[in-house]
């Protein structure tokens, strides 16, 4: 799960299947991470897949007053930041190892590349620093505009 306003990632789960209850737990952890309220307006976008559309996946979303929002069909765009980011991992952990002893292993290659990926990983867009770093510097900025106001 990825918050594209702030290009981190705030769910993950490694899995032997995509099922509807992998990526529930995955939801679960975002939810968590974020504690959306409906006055976010927060609109969580996937594909199709059967494990999205979901009623035990769907009931979360409602719960967490997020709003859902699925793909058409053939659309290669809407996915693109989800796309590029699980490629990227592939590529710089899954794939670099040719075997994997365990799923708990790629479970922990994956935790170290996450806490990479949000806060050591120098995003050029915003300034060249770590995403968690440019995220905690927009609320540091918020809450003083708050205060101010």
């Amino acid at each position: 799960m990825i918050d594209a306003f702030a290009r981190r990632i705030v769910g993950w789960k490694v899995s032997t299947s995509a099922t509807a209850g992998f990526v529930l737990d995955a939801l679960e952890q975002a939810i968590h991470a974020r504690r959306p309220s409906a006055e976010d307006g927060l609109i969580h976008h996937s594909d199709r897949g059967v494990q999205y559309l979901a009623m035990n996946y769907t009931q979360p979303l409602a719960e967490a007053k997020l709003v859902p929002s699925v793909g058409s069909v053939g659309d290669s765009y809407d996915n693109a930041l989800a796309e590029t980011i699980n490629g990227l991992c592939k590529a710089k952990v899954i794939w670099r190892q040719r075997s994997w002893p365990s799923v708990s292993a790629v479970e922990m290659a994956t935790l170290r590349w996450v806490d990479w990926f949000n806060h050591h990983r120098l995003f050029g867009p915003i300034g060249h620093i770590p995403t968690a770093d440019a995220e905690a510097n927009y609320y540091a900025a918020s809450k003083t505009l708050d205060m101010a106001a």
